[in-house]
């Protein structure tokens, strides 16, 4: 368990150290590391990837050593010491016998039924995302990416601590089944019947009857352990009321212990499958396998192209998997034949925004777009020199898109979709994206016409 978080955590240290760096660098290395995978026959996983890029940096890391779980791994540790010192002392409490009244087997069975209450709700508040007691383990960081996971790890210290006080009262039990001379007896103040009370005992002891029927109450054992508090009446065999303990014995471990080892093991399947989750949802990940899975395009100005301010050297990247376009200004929106080389979607999402559209209409745009949760294709005239009105509206659709999503700029040479080839207008767009610093925002032309 602690290598699928430390997993997480190391893939979200990567992401924030990559943010930093060109895509065109980003795209180069990672597209490296799949070709030698592919070549070595080796799995495409992100945890080889962080095991080539920390080779890479001289980086290493112990399993399970990361300071941020370090805090849980105390709290697991606290709660089992607990659960251990408070099963034992639970029931020596119910135990207690100094030969002047029977132990009741009415409250321990409804301590025992409370039991299984309590393990059910701590799984059920895991699964409903409740968190009733984290606050006891600090803040809920809104960027740490355990954060959604922490109803999980609680219910999961929790359920260790339960188990640990299930096993040492049943270990404590045992001692006092050897030690003592225990009597067991029953008693309630509601109207209840021996053959009322027979027929509750032995449905509770369905599971094992076949297993151990010795731990099956007869009909004369319940009868006979009947007691009220107020009678001095001595039991007709006082032999007879300590052959309980199998019955006490196995409730204890199928309806407390049992209960809380299957919901552990539960607990820390659910941990490790919303890990992975969070994994996969991570705003790093979407952009980590298009550089995984597209091969890397560089183009180079011609020396006959007009000068440029800078050196006119382009990075165009793939143009991703998406059925999402953003016509800027309606830059070619009825272009024939564009569309078969944006998408490979037969029925894609058209949109436009900026030119003569409205703020509210534009945030309306970046809504409908962002809720797609894909890759994003925004046609531009690359004719026209890029807007500061452009540069805001990537800004806004950082705010309103699901973080990392990839936002690929294809500028166009006319209305009619051509793909942009001027040197010196390739190298303005290139200074463009080059100043949005943003990692995930791409420079793309529209695919071949011959391309699939």
């Amino acid at each position: 368990m602690p290598k699928a978080l430390t997993l997480l955590l190391d893939f979200d240290d990567q992401y924030r150290r990559d943010v930093q760096q060109s895509h065109a660098f980003l795209h180069r290395r990672d597209r490296r590391f799949a070709q030698q995978q592919e070549d070595q026959k080796q799995p495409l996983t992100v945890p080889a990837w962080l095991a080539a890029l920390h080779a890479l940096n001289g980086q290493r890391r112990e399993a399970g050593a990361d300071p941020r779980l370090r805090h849980w791994r105390q709290a697991r540790w606290v709660f089992a010491g607990l659960g251990a010192l408070l099963g034992a002392g639970f029931m020596l409490g119910l135990l207690w016998y100094d030969g002047s009244r029977q132990i009741n087997l009415t409250l321990l069975i409804g301590l025992v039924a409370l039991q299984l209450l309590l393990a059910l709700f701590t799984s059920l508040q895991a699964w409903l995302g409740w968190q009733p007691w984290g606050s006891l383990l600090g803040a809920r960081q809104g960027e740490d990416p355990l954060a959604a996971l922490r109803p999980a790890r609680c219910a999961r210290i929790a359920h260790t601590g339960g188990l640990l006080f299930a096993i040492s009262g049943l270990l404590t039990l045992l001692a006092l089944v050897v030690v003592q001379d225990l009597a067991f007896g029953w008693s309630t103040t509601l109207q209840t019947s021996a053959d009322g009370y027979h027929r509750m005992v032995a449905a509770l002891a369905q599971p094992w009857q076949s297993l151990w029927p010795a731990a099956v109450p007869s009909a004369e054992l319940v009868s006979a352990s009947q007691f009220y508090r107020l009678a001095d009446t001595p039991a007709d065999n006082p032999a007879l009321l300590g052959t309980w303990w199998p019955f006490v014995l196995m409730l204890w471990l199928v309806y407390v212990l049992l209960p809380r080892l299957v919901l552990l093991m539960l607990a820390a399947l659910q941990l490790r499958w919303q890990a992975g989750r969070a994994l996969r949802a991570h705003p790093g990940w979407q952009g980590l396998f298009y550089r995984f899975e597209t091969p890397w395009v560089e183009t180079r100005g011609q020396e006959d192209s007009q000068p440029a301010p800078a050196a006119a050297k382009t990075d165009l990247s793939p143009l991703p998997d998406s059925a999402t376009l953003i016509h800027w200004a309606g830059a070619a929106m009825d272009a024939p034949g564009l569309l078969p080389r944006l998408s490979r979607d037969p029925g894609p999402l058209q949109c436009r925004a900026g030119g003569n559209n409205s703020l509210e209409e534009d945030a309306r745009v970046l809504e409908q777009t962002g809720a797609r949760n894909q890759p994003v294709i925004l046609v531009t005239r690359g004719w026209e020199p890029p807007t500061g009105e452009l540069s805001d509206f990537i800004v806004d659709a950082r705010d309103h898109w699901p973080a990392a999503t990839l936002l690929a700029l294809v500028p166009l040479a006319d209305e009619q979709g051509t793909a942009l080839t001027d040197a010196g207008l390739l190298a303005q767009w290139q200074r463009f994206v080059d100043r949005q610093g943003d990692s995930h925002l791409l420079l793309c032309a529209p695919r071949e016409q011959d391309q699939p």
